[in-house]
């Protein structure tokens, strides 16, 4: 078993950043991590991936150049820097464990995940 807990997220101005955090526990040796999130009336998306060794990123074309996911094994946590962020990054962003990378996967192919933390984005 593998939990998630998401954290950093908040009300931030358009073109300001923020940091999300994901801290895992259980059995997370080797699991591939990724953030996706939802809008209001939308279905959960994709925005970034990485392998457990860190040496594997996957992006969403809509957030390239402008998000960083990264992970901190030795303190069990994956994290996505947001830079630059549109009032339609505005959504719930979950963080998910699994033990395959995907280069754009659906929800349905990631087995764990975390409650979501909440990221607003003003104009």
């Amino acid at each position: 078993q593998v939990q998630l807990v998401e954290s950093g997220g908040g009300l931030v101005q358009a073109g300001g950043s923020l940091r999300l955090s994901c801290a895992a526990s259980g059995r997370t040796f080797s699991y591939a991590m990724a953030w996706f999130r939802q809008a209001p009336g939308k279905e959960r998306e994709f925005v970034a991936g990485i392998s457990w060794s860190g040496s594997s990123t996957y992006y969403a074309d809509f957030v390239k150049g402008r998000f960083t996911i990264s992970r901190d094994n030795a303190k069990n946590t994956v994290y996505l820097q947001m830079s630059s962020l549109k009032p339609e990054d505005t959504a719930v962003y979950y963080c998910a464990a699994d033990r395959v990378l995907y280069r754009a996967p659906g929800p349905d192919d990631y087995d764990y995940w975390g409650q979501g933390t909440q990221v607003t984005v003003s104009t």
